[in-house]
């Protein structure tokens, strides 16, 4: 196999690599709370041994992140909360503790506070928020401070990773380096943060790659042909 053809199947499965993010963008554009992934790329060089230049190869090194807020819808339920600026709530789940912006909070049957995969959300000292069940007019401050009839309840955990954050899966992130509760969070009740996918941008790069694509396929068929002439001489010699 040529050269060419190494090089354009490298590119070829980075292309289609990006396309499944790209995808998986578009499809959770309408996501509480979800964060838009990017592609990243690195280049492998390797050497030719004929003293030619060096064969250059793209790979998928990763994918990162974009945390940039999403705007916020207003619903005006009781718990559905939203942060504005820095900050994620904390929830404890199977695989131990994980950060989130998705705010779509409930109750189960035992009052505590869940999200809408059934995870606790933990408060600001680490427990589960419990809500008593008299409470039919509950607000929730600023601050993430929960009150009913004037007296506080609890209070939402708001923090702030200390390190870089890894995806864990939809919504969620784990903070391996850790995190600490935020002193002055800001906290909106009845409302909910949306997905920060731009799907117009989104269907941009997802045509700008099919171009791409198609591009090495013409590019890789056009060298299987120039080999195969190549041979087809070779052999009327």
């Amino acid at each position: 196999m040529s050269n060419a053809i190494y090089a354009a199947l490298a590119r070829q499965t980075g292309l289609m690599n990006e396309m499944q993010v790209v995808a998986n963008n578009l499809a959770n554009s309408s996501t509480t709370g979800y964060k838009s992934d990017r592609a990243v790329f690195a280049e492998f060089v390797a050497g030719t041994n004929n003293n030619l230049s060096d064969l250059s190869m793209g790979t998928l090194a990763g994918h990162t992140t974009d945390l940039e807020q999403g705007g916020l819808r207003f619903t005006n339920g009781t718990f559905d909360l939203a942060v504005q600026g820095e900050g994620y709530f904390l929830v404890e789940t199977p695989q131990g503790q994980r950060l989130t912006r998705a705010g779509h909070f409930q109750l189960n049957a035992e009052s505590e506070l869940i999200d809408s995969m059934g995870n606790r959300v933990l408060s600001a000292g680490g427990g589960p928020v419990q809500i008593p069940e008299e409470a039919t007019n509950v607000s929730i401050a600023g601050d993430g401070t929960i009150s009913f009839d004037g007296v506080i309840i609890d209070q939402v955990g708001v923090v702030q990773p200390e390190g870089q954050l890894t995806r864990a899966g939809g919504t969620m992130f784990a903070a391996e380096e850790g995190f600490q509760q935020m002193e002055e969070p800001r906290v909106v009740q009845g409302a909910l943060e949306q997905s920060n996918v731009s799907p117009v941008l989104e269907v941009a790069r997802m045509i700008e790659v099919q171009r791409a694509y198609e591009a090495g396929q013409a590019l890789i068929e056009g060298e299987d042909d120039r080999i195969a002439k190549f041979i087809s001489t070779l052999r009327q010699l």
